[in-house]
């Protein structure tokens, strides 16, 4: 039997330790509380994040991952669910997909109602891998991430691709 950082199967979501994210600025559009305790528990390639929105906001700016599949089930709350051109009312007990690919699969969740909106994230925890963000025009890609937050990752470039270089840019032609 293999071993695993965490001997106990079950997690209490209620114990879990919520870090604070959002802009380094004061926002009112972005902000959530969460804890990604996925693949710190063992569950190698399968990320677990459980999120926490509070009305008017929402957690990530709208985007699609190149290399990884998400799902958000809806536990507590409402809110509206962006997916490509689309929008969608959700509410507990929903199940929001959001396949790898690209902008037409880029999501968002955001708590439109009154309450707190709770929903675990579940996602593949394929690395590397790059993030598009429509609504702003830039992607990330991003290498050797370290656990909860892509941006400490060994390898991370926010960019847009107007800023892009040559592939041969810098190189000794000889």
């Amino acid at each position: 039997m293999a071993e695993h950082a965490n001997t106990n199967p079950v997690v209490r979501l209620a114990d879990l330790e919520l870090i604070q994210r959002g802009p380094d600025q004061p926002s009112t559009r972005f902000g959530a509380a969460l804890n990604s305790f996925g693949t710190r528990l063992g569950m190698g390639d399968l990320g677990l994040m459980y999120v926490t929105v509070e009305p008017g906001k929402r957690a990530f700016p709208f985007h699609n991952h190149l290399g990884n599949d998400e799902a958000f089930v809806i536990l507590e709350g409402s809110g509206i669910y962006r997916f490509g051109e689309g929008e969608h009312p959700v509410q507990a007990g929903d199940v929001c997909l959001a396949p790898k690919g690209g902008p037409d699969t880029a999501h968002q969740l955001i708590n439109t109602g009154s309450d707190t909106l709770r929903y675990v994230g579940i996602s593949t925890s394929h690395d590397p891998d790059i993030a598009e963000y429509p609504d702003s025009g830039k992607f990330a890609a991003i290498g050797i991430a370290p656990g909860p937050s892509f941006m400490q990752a060994h390898l991370l470039h926010l960019g847009k691709r107007e800023d892009g270089r040559g592939y041969w840019d810098g190189e000794d032609l000889g």
